[in-house]
């Protein structure tokens, strides 16, 4: 699906399918859905994964050429082993700092991280059972940017108009982020780790002593 396929559903959803009394333009349901599409990518990023070179003796690496970044997940240096070997990271700005005992050579390290879904005229990144969601989101927004605008005007709905596009859009934003909220990373519940501890955990059951 590209922009012109989720902008149709939209228009499909908001019964707004009259091309000569459009009550949204073009742009104004684009800017919609691409509101919607930023936030689904804070909670569900676009997982990437490249390769940077490190550089010998530094524990910096250089991420600002990742545009459009919102988490980085994992680092993993030095490549090319089984079991794949993530280093502790922390990072500041643009740049990874390594945390482990190992030092870097100047040979590759991969880094896998999160960005923002695309969803143009060519193409989109975001999985095609997750495009309803993003319809439902755009709707919404659509919803209650129109029935602000809306307040003291008059319209051919009647005075309830505005208050009741309101509620509905307001009931697609809220079904859109309780998705959101089950789906996003923040809240998954990890069962493995990228990379091992700085302190072995504590154990609940035996006491190891002094």
């Amino acid at each position: 699906m590209n922009l012109i396929d989720m902008r149709a559903i939209v228009r499909r959803d908001l019964h707004d399918e009259d091309a000569n009394n459009y009550r949204w333009t073009n742009d104004e349901l684009d800017r919609h859905i691409a509101h919607a599409v930023k936030e689904y990518s804070e909670e569900v990023p676009y997982e990437q994964k490249t390769t940077k070179a490190t550089t010998t003796g530094s524990r910096e690496i250089d991420i600002a050429a990742l545009n459009d970044r919102i988490v980085i997940e994992a680092v993993e240096y030095p490549v090319g082993s089984f079991p794949r070997r993530y280093q502790r990271f922390s990072l500041w700005g643009d740049v990874i700092t390594l945390l482990g005992n190992e030092i870097p050579d100047g040979s590759d390290a991969y880094i896998y991280y999160g960005k923002l879904h695309t969803l143009n005229i060519g193409s989109s990144t975001i999985a095609s059972w997750h495009e309803d969601l993003i319809a439902a989101a755009a709707c919404g927004y659509a919803a209650t940017e129109w029935a602000v605008y809306a307040v003291n005007r008059i319209n051919a709905g009647g005075t309830t108009t505005a208050a009741e596009l309101l509620g509905w859009g307001q009931q697609k934003l809220a079904f859109f982020r309780q998705e959101l909220k089950r789906l996003g990373r923040k809240n998954r519940i990890r069962v493995h780790s990228f990379y091992r501890p700085f302190s072995a955990p504590v154990s609940k059951s035996v006491d190891f002593g002094p």
